[in-house]
């Protein structure tokens, strides 16, 4: 059986000759990973990850690496404590390897990361290092947070798979809080397999990497009332993607909006306006002078905003959800799409989450899978969403997906 040690090396050789080119890293250091990778290998008792390595975006708290939240502002800072995820990772075996880029608190401001097949373009955020360092092939699995599209769209971007939880299935102690109503820890990884394994041991729940994949998956289709803004190939690898499911027996049924989804995204707005200058509320008051432009605009309050108009905000998503529960119930997942198509240009931005703003207001499991590629060469992918708590089934239905997109 391979050595964690020897893992850790061929880890290492990755990220040196690709990270002067992709940036993926917050914080690095080799010989931290090789007496880990030591420390691991001369344990009696192995738990389920056992020497997997796992990036940790730079929004979650390590006690033995600095954690910047993307901001020169804490630039160097040491927690006194791991988040509860990284502790329950270290617990069952997994080999940390470092910090990975994230925007300025997980919000606007873009971080030095580089898209890992085009470096002139974003690999899409806020989870910017962790999608790009799973897709350049420097670890298997990485931990990213969304609050908006920061799993779900840089995972399409990059071309792999990404899994944003039913909210509140992963516990959030330890992560620099955004927006408390939606902020999820999110899985970048290689396979559906692989963020299936590692999220079933986070949260306590196998099921989500063993429940049978169904043979036939019962999958709703759902083009959104923003579907105009795809890019046209986006749009033709939905349609084709549709085509390789039906013709391997996924049974598919277009759906309407059983509600007013565009609400979702005037209520997203507003909860996010009324929230994020309260999360932070130290670092707008007494640390601005350390932020980004386009973070200082971002956080200031909204003129106007009053707590009446969250409350109808939060009131508005909540009858949403009520009426997706009922049609989702009866999939598996639904389709739709991750992005409006390739990866942008520039690193000024990291994309729109138009596509998946509705869908996190909405608190519901996302996975997005590779399906095919765009004009300029780049990935482009297939999102599925199913219905709260149903994750391990959500987490099936991806599995047959991605096996069938891929073949």
């Amino acid at each position: 059986m391979t050595s964690v040690a020897e893992v850790a090396r061929q880890v290492a050789a990755c990220i040196e000759a690709k990270e002067p080119l992709v940036g993926a890293w917050h914080f690095y250091d080799a010989a931290r990973l090789a007496a880990e990778a030591r420390r691991l290998d001369g344990l009696t008792e192995r738990g389920p990850l056992h020497g997997m390595p796992i990036a940790i975006k730079d929004v979650i708290d390590t006690v033995d690496m600095p954690t910047g939240y993307g901001s020169a502002l804490y630039e160097g800072f040491r927690p006194p404590k791991d988040a509860s995820c990284v502790a329950l990772l270290r617990a069952a075996g997994a080999l940390i390897v470092g910090k990975t880029v994230s925007t300025e608190f997980a919000f606007k401001g873009p971080g030095k990361t580089r898209h890992p097949f085009d470096p002139a373009r974003t690999p899409g955020g806020s989870s910017s290092g962790s999608a790009a360092a799973v897709a350049a092939g420097m670890v298997p699995v990485a931990l990213g947070t969304q609050t908006s599209g920061s799993t779900i769209r840089p995972a399409a971007f990059c071309g792999i798979a990404g899994y944003k939880p039913s909210f509140g299935l992963i516990d959030r102690t330890g992560i620099k809080v955004l927006c408390d109503s939606l902020d999820t820890i999110g899985f970048f990884g290689r396979a559906v397999g692989d963020i299936a394994m590692v999220a079933g041991v986070l949260s306590g729940r196998p099921s989500l990497a063993e429940q049978a994949a169904p043979a036939a998956p019962r999958l709703a289709v759902f083009r959104t009332p923003v579907w105009h803004l795809a890019e046209p190939d986006a749009a033709q690898v939905f349609e084709d993607s549709l085509g390789k499911l039906a013709r391997a027996g996924a049974v598919l049924e277009e759906i309407d909006d059983p509600g007013d989804f565009m609400a979702l995204f005037s209520a997203h707005e507003t909860i996010m306006s009324w929230e994020v200058p309260r999360a932070l509320a130290f670092e707008r008051l007494a640390g601005s002078h350390a932020l980004q432009a386009v973070t200082r605009e971002g956080i200031a309050p909204v003129a106007g905003l009053t707590a009446e108009a969250y409350d109808a905000a939060c009131a508005v998503a909540g009858a949403q959800a009520v009426r997706w529960a009922r049609v989702l119930d009866g999939f598996d997942a639904l389709l739709t799409l991750p992005a409006r198509g390739e990866a942008p240009v520039g690193l000024a931005s990291t994309g729109d989450p138009i596509f998946n703003r509705g869908w996190t207001q909405l608190t519901l499991p996302c996975v997005t899978v590779p399906a095919g590629t765009g004009a300029s060469g780049l990935p482009l992918g297939l999102q599925l969403v199913g219905a709260l708590g149903s994750d391990p089934r959500v987490l099936a239905a991806a599995r047959v997906v991605e096996s069938v997109l891929s073949a």
